[in-house]
């Protein structure tokens, strides 16, 4: 890949409109993000209402500096910088002007015909889902914001479907021993499970192929459940996600997970792997042997699922287990969700805004990564190496 300096000579003017995506209540910029914006040079211009579903009114970004406009094509031909959280549509890209700027989720690995959709338009897409995973980028990671807040809302999700206590209860009429939680994953969103269910009270164990996280676990107050891996297979990935097993290792997972599952009251999955389906592993056995009335919450379900029986998007009972697919998470604690959201893009726009105007410097490894589009071309070496 070619790697050069590149500056977009024109004073950025920021949009924000109304999230289209079903279920949406994020906004992509709070107020508190729109007066530094403004603070640093730049137009705002603000779709009304498009901050209601999270608690923000026109007020509030009128006084914070905004322009109110009463539609949102009105939004996207003043702008020449959309802020968005879900990738907005077809419809809406369309209206863009050429070198428009796009700071949202894109998912590119799934949407390769949305990349196309960008690179005809010659939209400056930059992606929030490819930033990399590095020290100098967590203060721009919306991925981990986003999982931070869902794998806290998983265990109140659980804890209120559960017909059980979470924490040991000693009463007149006897003593109820706590409730055994299980989570599947300890990245960002199955530590703050872990560290939720613990804090509700109940007992917590937590499996993840990689030996790494065992600490982080444990200092949660969790045990970790260890499956013996070969050596020759790699648990972690560059950007420290896990990485899919061999099928003899995934065997041997699938006994000791098979194990706790059966054991456990709520069961919590959380694993992903970047631009592929969320890995299986619960299978439909394994929640044959689960006890009544215990629930799993499957927050990949987004993927497909961890669960062989997950329903994306429902919540159900199987043979008297009852199996939550939730999508979108994030979104039901809004107002918090928007607001860190804001914070992760306002970090990356000071990377990439000086003197009001756009540059894109390639040589940077967080704004190549990040930067899916650029002039009709696929720029992001994390995208171009995992497309193959």
């Amino acid at each position: 890949m070619f790697v050069q300096t590149m500056t977009m000579e024109e004073i950025l003017i920021v949009g924000v409109c109304k999230e289209k995506a079903k279920d949406e209540a994020r906004v992509a910029l709070t107020p508190e993000g729109t007066q530094k914006l403004i603070s640093l040079g730049l137009q705002v211009h603000i779709e009304s209402g498009a901050g209601l579903l999270s608690s923000y009114t026109d007020g509030d970004y009128s006084a914070a500096g905004a322009s109110i406009e009463n539609d949102r094509q009105t939004v996207l031909s003043k702008s020449n910088l959309l802020l968005a959280v879900q990738a907005p549509d077809e419809t809406t890209i369309n209206l863009l002007k050429p070198n428009t700027l796009l700071v949202s989720f894109i998912w590119p690995l799934q949407n390769k015909v949305y990349v196309d959709l960008l690179i005809k338009q010659k939209i400056t897409a930059l992606a929030m889902d490819t930033i990399p995973r590095i020290s100098r980028a967590q203060s721009m990671d919306a991925l981990s914001s986003m999982s931070n807040i869902a794998g806290y809302k998983a265990a109140l999700m659980g804890a209120h479907k559960l017909d059980k206590y979470l924490p040991m209860m000693m009463t007149a009429a006897g003593t109820i021993p706590p409730a055994k939680v299980l989570v599947l994953g300890a990245g960002v969103a199955g530590l703050q499970a872990i560290a939720t269910a613990k804090r509700l009270g109940a007992v917590v164990e937590a499996f993840d192929i990689r030996p790494v996280v065992k600490e982080q676990v444990e200092s949660l107050g969790a045990k970790f459940v260890e499956v013996p891996i070969e050596e020759e297979d790699e648990t972690e990935s560059k950007g420290g996600y896990a990485k899919e097993l061999s099928e003899r290792n995934k065997e041997k997972q699938r006994e000791v997970v098979h194990e706790h599952v059966k054991k456990s009251d709520i069961v919590i999955t959380t694993a992903l792997i970047p631009g592929r389906p969320a890995p299986r592993l619960i299978s439909k056995e394994m929640v044959d042997d689960m006890k009544p009335g215990s629930v799993i919450v499957d927050i990949a379900a987004e993927q497909g699922g961890n669960c062989e029986v997950t329903k994306p998007g429902e919540t159900y009972n199987h043979k008297g287990v009852f199996v939550m697919g939730p999508l979108n998470i994030p979104s039901t604690l809004a107002f918090h969700a928007s607001k860190l959201y804001s914070k992760n893009i306002l970090s990356l726009l000071s990377l990439l805004i000086k003197d009001g105007e756009a540059n894109l410097d390639f040589d940077d490894e967080i704004i190549a990564n990040a930067t899916v589009t650029h002039m009709g071309e696929i720029i992001s070496p994390f995208v171009k190496e995992n497309s193959k």
